[in-house]
């Protein structure tokens, strides 16, 4: 049993987690040597990553039988040391945007986190971005390897949306009960660098570097629009496979109208991000910005 302070950087997705993960791997020698542990996935070819965290994932799982399990993977990880965590999936996933669900997981998944952890959670950070474009890029990394009906089926779903932010944060709040949770509008997360110092504060900024390789490159509607007709046909892609269609139709950057709001549409969501932004700023035991 540790009691060693964590510090957990939740995302959330499409928010530039493979970057930071990736500074967590540029950096993970200075960090050790400073007394730090670190734990991420290697979800999107990270090198070093290797944190394969379990969380309650359909409606109606019960948290308890996936604590011991978690428990044993962070203990794993940081067992005598503090520990820096990055996994975007904490809140949830994001196929429940397409059902109108907004991280309808995240209590749960946030209480066997508190219970895996019997030591202090410090920090918890979390960057949120406007509606429209998490959305839509959602909606795009989805259709890269599943098949997925077209935006126009699907863009009432996200205009009704159950919740927003504001319900995650206070899930983070009052669930993890961190010392201190701190909430990145995308539009002032900086670099992966800005944002480790944010996390743990006290890392010297002149020992860590910006990670300079390009990680989870975003497909192009001309690729999307491939991988959907094979999809759509049946065909199963191996990652390496549809991984190769992306980067085949990387440069033909031309929009075709794969995924895409209207402008009222936009502006409508565009209102709704900023009431939140200004509900989670006043929010008690909120650092904001």
């Amino acid at each position: 049993m540790t009691s060693q302070p964590i510090f957990i950087h939740a995302g959330a997705h499409r928010t530039g987690t493979s970057s930071f993960q990736m500074c967590l791997h540029e950096n993970r020698t200075a960090l050790e040597a400073s007394g730090l542990s670190v734990a991420y996935p290697g979800r999107d070819g990270i090198p070093s990553g290797d944190l394969a965290l379990r969380l309650p994932g359909t409606i109606g799982a019960e948290p308890d039988g996936f604590v011991d399990r978690a428990a044993r993977t962070l203990a794993d990880h940081g067992r005598d040391r503090p520990l820096i965590l990055s996994e975007e999936n904490i809140p949830g996933r994001m196929f429940h945007f397409m059902r109108g669900q907004f991280y309808p997981m995240a209590a749960p998944r946030c209480e066997v986190l508190r219970k895996a952890w019997p030591g202090q959670i410090a920090h918890v950070v979390l960057v949120v971005r406007p509606y429209d474009a998490l959305y839509v890029s959602g909606f795009r990394k989805r259709a890269e390897d599943n098949a997925v009906p077209s935006f126009d089926e699907l863009r009432a779903t996200y205009m009704a949306m159950d919740r927003g932010w504001p319900a995650i944060v206070e899930v983070l709040r009052d669930v993890l009960r961190p010392d201190l949770l701190t909430v990145v509008p995308y539009a002032q997360r900086g670099t992966s660098v800005d944002l480790l110092q944010r996390l743990v504060p006290g890392i010297p900024g002149a020992a860590l570097k910006e990670p300079k390789r390009v990680v989870n490159l975003s497909a192009t509607d001309a690729a999307l629009e491939v991988l959907q007709d094979a999809y759509r046909s049946g065909e199963k892609l191996p990652r390496a496979q549809w991984k190769k269609v992306i980067g085949q139709h990387a440069q033909d950057r031309t929009s075709r109208g794969f995924a895409e709001f209207s402008v009222e549409e936009k502006n409508e969501l565009s209102e709704r991000y900023a009431s939140d932004l200004k509900q989670i700023e006043w929010m008690d035991g909120v650092s904001f910005g």
